[in-house]
């Protein structure tokens, strides 16, 4: 999984996590096109302790893939029924 957390100054943290496949590739469904860009979602392959780190301390996380929906899922961060699917893929998303 990739992961970046952005952060600014006097603004909460925002969290991109992707699996890795997906990172450079263009969801379409519809009118809706989502880039999976490593400009957001970042370069840098994360460890799964990295990920569930970033998910207990992060209040804003946008993520894309099987595997870490999967994860948020399972650790009680994300709710099943709040995820979506988009060109096939789960999306969730924390606030």
């Amino acid at each position: 999984m990739y992961l970046r957390i952005h952060r600014s100054a006097g603004s909460q943290e925002v969290v991109g996590i992707c699996d890795r496949e997906l990172l450079g590739t263009t969801l379409t469904e519809g009118d809706l096109n989502v880039v999976i860009s490593p400009t957001f979602f970042g370069e840098t392959v994360a460890t799964q302790e990295e990920v569930l780190a970033a998910l207990s301390d992060c209040r804003n996380i946008n993520m894309f893939g099987e595997r870490c929906v999967s994860l948020a899922i399972q650790q009680g961060y994300v709710d099943k029924e709040a995820c979506r699917m988009i060109a096939g893929v789960p999306h969730a998303v924390i606030l």
